[in-house]
């Protein structure tokens, strides 16, 4: 695995021996099946063939606490992925993150979790190509999504340091979403009014913090320096590291949303304004309107983040795992 930094390449395949060896990978729920085949897909090879699921056992048991009481049976043929969800973050600072860490046959996200691959920004301008068939670029999600993590960055060390001290009730899950929420988007100014409306809830949240805490300031202010140092987490990306459902549902959507309603409308516009007429003129706008997808659809079938750079960490894991198997088939093992 990549636990050592090394970026071996993978063994050159032998002649086809024969039927591929099964590997079963384990996942924390139905949700995750999809995201983690995919990821697969990226590693065929014609030693191994890899089957996702949720753990088999009786009581249909799911989630990141089951797949981690599976580690001692975890092995080359059995594998387990989950969510990171701080345990990237925290490292060797608590008992759970050390274990998903050092776990040799478990794979983590790095990011929060698989829904803050789905809504990597560099990928939302084709996820709104796919559901309204308009490519024109109204909106810069990129830089969005930058000067949006420049905002809650203060919020989010405060949250993920909470958590890591086992304090969550200092900032709770649901007081950070209605931090960093987005209520609405103004799509002017590439979302200016809305930054601006964001960057007021967040200055208040931070007064209460460090009005009702502040002897936590210093210690918030380490964890930044430590995540900074150890972890490479620059405050541009937070959106990564932050709760995955809270960016997908009310944050990337949000965006998304509006962006495709004004796309669409572009679109129609379009067909308006063509020399069509008539019968013609409504065919038209019944063909480009069931053309359309389901905005949703299109982002939890998104493919487009294998240029993310949490992503190729965990890329790395998974050739150092076939680099170690291979070679142990090569050799008979």
């Amino acid at each position: 695995m990549h636990k050592n930094g090394i970026n071996e390449p993978l063994p050159q395949p032998l002649p086809y021996l024969g039927t591929k060896r099964l590997v079963r990978v384990y996942v924390e729920g139905y949700e995750d099946v999809a995201f983690w085949r995919g990821i697969f897909d990226h590693f065929r090879n014609p030693y191994l063939r890899f089957e996702i699921s949720v753990p088999t056992r009786p009581d249909l048991p799911k989630g990141k606490k089951v797949l981690m009481s599976m580690i001692p049976t975890s092995s080359e043929e059995q594998l387990l992925c989950v969510d990171s969800d701080f345990d990237y973050l925290f490292g060797e600072r608590t008992e759970q993150s050390r274990t998903v860490c050092n776990s040799r046959y478990m794979f983590h996200t790095y990011a929060y979790a698989t829904e803050n691959f789905l809504c990597y920004a560099p990928s939302l301008h084709n996820v709104c190509v796919k559901a309204t068939k308009n490519d024109t670029r109204i909106f810069d999600f990129v830089k969005f999504m930058e000067e949006y993590s420049l905002i809650i960055y203060p919020v989010f060390l405060w949250y993920a340091y909470s958590a890591q001290m086992g304090t969550e009730s200092i900032f709770t899950l649901n007081d950070f979403r209605n931090t960093v929420r987005l209520g609405y988007l103004d799509i002017k100014e590439n979302g200016r009014s809305t930054l601006e409306w964001l960057q007021g809830n967040v200055n208040a949240r931070l007064g209460s913090l460090r009005h009702n805490y502040p002897q936590m300031q210093s210690a918030v202010d380490e964890f930044g320096r430590y995540l900074r140092d150890s972890k490479d987490v620059v405050p541009e990306q937070t959106y990564l590291y932050m709760h995955g459902h809270t960016l997908m549902d009310n944050v990337v959507m949000i965006l998304l949303n509006d962006v495709c309603d004004k796309l669409r409308k572009l679109s129609h516009a379009r067909i308006s304004a063509s020399s069509k007429e008539g019968i013609a003129l409504r065919d038209e706008v019944s063909n480009y309107n069931n053309s359309l997808r389901s905005i949703r659809d299109v982002l939890l079938d998104n493919e487009n983040y294998t240029s993310c750079p949490l992503y190729k960490r965990l890329s790395l894991d998974i050739e150092h795992y076939l680099q170690h198997t291979i070679s142990q088939m090569q050799r008979g093992e």
